[in-house]
């Protein structure tokens, strides 16, 4: 049977084994909450457009929002949000803020979206 979802099955048949065995492998419900918000973060053109700036060198605000063709305060509203990920990490050095990737994972998360949609177009 088909619907317009998908293929779906023809009876209802529970196999208890494979689900019980999926149940325990679950994470908590917290976990995968957060799970989510954080892939949310990556929702926006504006802050994947920043991410891939930081991944060539880190950057000013001024030089993102002049890269960006945006303002200083839009660059610096989406840089709070992507701080509060965790995704950024900041260095001050005399008056100017200086922003990077706050490890190597953005990267390769950021890497592994860009392949499957590159494999899709394909």
């Amino acid at each position: 049977m088909s619907t317009k979802h998908g293929p779906c099955c023809d009876i209802t048949v529970i196999h208890e084994d494979v689900v019980e065995r999926v149940r325990r492998s679950m994470p908590i419900e917290e976990d995968l909450f957060t799970l989510a918000e954080f892939f949310k973060v990556f929702g926006d053109t504006t802050r994947i457009r920043i991410l891939y700036a930081l991944f060539q060198t880190e950057m000013c605000v001024c030089d993102i929002a002049h890269l960006l063709n945006m303002s200083q305060s839009a660059i610096s509203h989406q840089l709070r949000v992507l701080k509060q990920a965790k995704l950024v990490k900041f260095r001050k050095e005399g008056r100017v803020v200086y922003y990077s990737l706050d490890d190597d994972h953005i990267k390769a998360i950021f890497d592994q979206g860009y392949q499957h949609i590159q494999e899709r177009d394909n």
